[in-house]
């Protein structure tokens, strides 16, 4: 048993405590063959499961999910220092030089009247940081790792700075038809259908963008939906006393219109 004191409450310095006394001899057989690369995962998943939380409007379980999203920073953070890399408390000094840096509205003389022209400010200095002399530049700074829709959205974003942008939803609606056509040349030609449906998608968001809709809220939104209708098809076809296996593509379709009927009415 490793020397640990226990408490009735625990803080930040606790929990970096734990995270050495885990990593070192005599800890967790499982965290110590560790690496960056193998709880890569483990980051992304601790961070969507915080969100679902927000999206749930759980706080209790947001409160546990940070905590989750936090050990995986101490994790990070911990075998970086083993190596004599970065230490957490590198970590925290970083964040905050990068916060004063970025608020120069706050911290230095410049002012941001709202929202909009805070962030505009934090995007210039982020941009002046990483050398970023053009928007190709900016837009290759984002992260590639990113959900698609989300780093589309993103790159597009950044577009608009430059005024490449519809004026309007309308065009951008006329883009996706326009993208759809190309799709529907590439799969009668057999050539270049990943390709226009990445360039459909793209269009997709861009709409989105435009509407001001989340792609991403919006697809997971649909997902929900086919789960719910799917589940209602289910039960439908159990109270013929039947499976949806069972029944034809034709079948199926009728009962979906009719779970899609039930959900609307």
């Amino acid at each position: 048993m490793v020397n640990f004191q226990y408490k009735d409450k625990y803080d930040i310095q606790d929990y970096r405590t734990i995270m050495t006394l885990l990593r070192g001899e005599g800890g967790c057989p499982w965290d110590r063959v560790q690496t960056h690369e193998s709880i890569r995962r483990n980051l992304l998943e601790e961070a969507y499961e915080a969100a679902a939380a927000i999206d749930h409007q759980d706080m209790e379980n947001l409160q546990e999910e940070l905590g989750d999203l936090q050990m995986q920073v101490l994790f990070h953070a911990e075998m970086e220092e083993e190596r004599g890399g970065f230490t957490f408390d590198d970590v925290c000094d970083m964040a905050c030089k990068k916060l004063i840096r970025r608020h120069p509205h706050v911290f230095g003389e410049q002012r941001a009247a709202n929202a909009e022209e805070a962030l505009s400010s934090w995007d210039d200095v982020k941009r002046q940081e990483k050398h970023q002399a053009s928007t190709s530049g900016a837009m290759a700074g984002i992260a590639d790792a990113l959900p698609a829709l989300w780093r589309a959205e993103k790159i597009q974003s950044k577009a608009r700075k430059d005024g490449f942008d519809w004026p309007g939803w309308h065009g951008a609606r006329e883009k996706l038809s326009e993208e759809l056509e190309e799709l529907d040349q590439a799969i009668a030609s057999g050539e270049g259908v990943e390709e226009e449906l990445g360039d459909l998608l793209a269009a997709a968001v861009n709409l989105a963008r435009l509407l001001k809709i989340d792609p991403e809220a919006a697809l997971n939104g649909s997902c929900d939906r086919f789960i719910c209708r799917y589940s209602r098809m289910e039960a439908l076809a159990a109270e013929a006393g039947q499976t949806l296996p069972d029944l034809s593509l034709e079948e199926q379709d009728s009962l979906w219109q009719q779970a899609k009927a039930e959900e609307k009415a």
